[in-house]
């Protein structure tokens, strides 16, 4: 499996909805792994300035990691393989 970054625009979320929004995203993941689609929530980072938010996945592919965001009901604006450069 690879990462995968979904780059989100959230301006103006609700703290309440963000959370909302990573539960979905976590327990999308478990429902699919769970079906046999192997693919894990990592983390998010979310700047309130902007709204901007970048969700890393550990996954098969970019359409795997699409399809649990749409799965989800969760926008983004695009999926790229990322490095998750943790010290």
């Amino acid at each position: 499996m690879s990462v995968y970054m979904v780059e989100r625009n959230l301006k103006g979320i609700s703290m309440e909805d963000l959370a909302g929004a990573q539960k979905a995203a976590i327990a999308t993941a478990e429902r699919m792994s769970g079906n046999g689609d192997p693919i894990r929530y990592l983390r998010s980072t979310f700047a309130p300035e902007d709204g901007r938010c970048m969700c890393l996945f550990d996954g098969e592919s970019a359409e795997q990691v699409q399809r649990l965001n749409e799965t989800a009901g969760l926008p983004y604006e695009r999926v790229v393989a990322a490095l998750d450069l943790a010290p």
